[in-house]
């Protein structure tokens, strides 16, 4: 599958309400929560005032023209929030479009885009069901800690 990865836009950050709605993990089974649970404050610390702050940058894949997905970093106190000096990740894509490897170019484009802005590390929570576990394993995250339902996983860049 064709698709290009590029920088979000001021104008597209509502897209970001979109993918952190996709992003909440969905286990097998389980019926889907309302869209209304990304208004709770610690989902909205992913969103809130996106691009405002030095530390936030966003990538969007898309095809044919059309947003399929998005990764994005800031530093922030999330769930997977090690230190105020690392950037936490949040990535998701449309259904439809997982499994296709876009998500690991994302991954791998923000690691890249760290790397050279100078930061050391990034982190991101996953829970342990979740089957992009592997997939952040496979770009370098290593699970430093984890709690009943999830790991918390850094990247050394």
């Amino acid at each position: 599958m064709n698709y290009n990865i590029r920088t979000i836009l001021e104008s597209e950050e509502s897209l970001l309400q979109d993918f952190l709605y996709e992003a909440v993990f969905v286990p097998e089974g389980v019926p889907a929560q309302p869209k209304s649970i990304i208004n709770q404050p610690e989902l909205q610390v992913y969103t809130a005032d996106f691009g405002k702050k030095k530390d936030d940058i966003g990538l969007i894949a898309e095809v044919d023209k059309k947003a399929v997905g998005a990764v994005w970093v800031r530093i922030m106190n999330d769930y997977g929030h090690i230190d105020n000096n690392t950037p936490s990740f949040a990535i998701s894509l449309y259904k439809d479009y997982r499994g296709l490897g876009i998500g690991t170019a994302l991954m791998k484009e923000m690691l890249r885009i760290l790397k050279d802005r100078g930061y050391k590390q990034a982190s991101l929570a996953v829970q342990k069901a979740n089957y992009a576990v592997k997939m952040y394993q496979k770009t370098g995250f290593e699970i430093v800690s984890e709690n009943e339902e999830e790991y918390i996983m850094l990247c050394r860049l």
